[in-house]
């Protein structure tokens, strides 16, 4: 089937969301999109991401099949794209790192908003923040954008829900929140007391060293590339592979090969 022409990417995006709604598969729009409504900061983007259950990939392909787009898996245990021209959309399932699973909890008190016309629900602002934490390589880095999501929306955020999405890497939350108070001294006050001194005593007092963190690098989980010299040259393992990640030895491979031949410590 000839996917009919479209004058321009956003008539992609709208039809896209279309596709997606006909087949009844629940999603959320997250990205630009969703950065926009949450914190008014505007970037040009060629890409569209929509965040769904892994559960409800495969229909999304079949349903983008169908309707005519080229849609396969990008990387088995995160993304599969959708093509139409030079622009693609993203289906994200969860994050590159193997952590930050799309499950139930990210289809609740969404916010509604008309896209070009079509009603779509945007990715909590919660969840904005807990992936964006992880994504700290040489080519991006998205603190500021998790600046602005607390700047912006640390009033109606979930406290709570947000220190049970990073559970055992609160200090990767830490590290952004005591970022903030220095990236914006006179808005410190937007942190709850309570979540700020919450994590530093946490910090204070976890000085001990547990035996199963010997050498582990934890390095991968912000950066697919930055840490590989701990890991091949230094005897550091992988914390992807400890077992809390959803990315398998194979899947480790293809997404550090797609870095390119050249090594981020080269």
């Amino acid at each position: 089937m000839n996917v009919a022409p479209l004058e321009s990417s956003d008539s992609f995006y709208v039809a896209a969301v279309h596709v997606l709604q006909e087949a009844r598969i629940p999603f959320l729009v997250g990205g630009a999109y969703a950065l926009r409504h949450h914190t008014g900061v505007v970037r040009d983007t060629k890409d569209f991401d929509v965040f769904l259950a892994q559960s409800d990939l495969q229909p999304a392909l079949e349903a983008f099949r169908a309707a005519g787009y080229h849609a396969d898996i990008a990387f088995a245990h995160w993304l599969a794209k959708v093509h139409y021209a030079e622009a693609f959309i993203d289906l994200i399932f969860r994050a590159g790192n193997g952590l930050c699973d799309v499950d139930g909890t990210w289809f609740r008190d969404n916010r509604v908003v008309e896209l070009m016309g079509a009603k779509v629900e945007l990715v909590r602002a919660e969840h904005m923040i807990w992936q964006k934490c992880y994504i700290q390589e040489r080519e991006r880095f998205d603190g500021a954008d998790v600046a602005h999501l607390l700047l912006r929306c640390a009033d109606e955020l979930d406290w709570d829900h947000l220190l049970e999405c990073f559970g055992p890497d609160w200090r990767v939350l830490l590290s952004h929140l005591v970022m903030f108070g220095f990236i914006y001294p006179a808005e410190r006050n937007l942190i709850p007391t309570a979540v700020l001194k919450g994590l530093l005593s946490r910090a204070t007092a976890e000085t001990g060293l547990d035996e199963a963190d010997a050498k582990l690098c934890q390095g991968t989980l912000v950066s697919r590339a930055q840490y590989l010299p701990d890991i091949e040259r230094w005897g550091y393992r992988d914390a992807r592979e400890s077992g809390r990640s959803k990315i398998n030895g194979a899947e480790i491979e293809a997404w550090t090969n797609a870095i390119g031949k050249e090594r981020a410590w080269a």
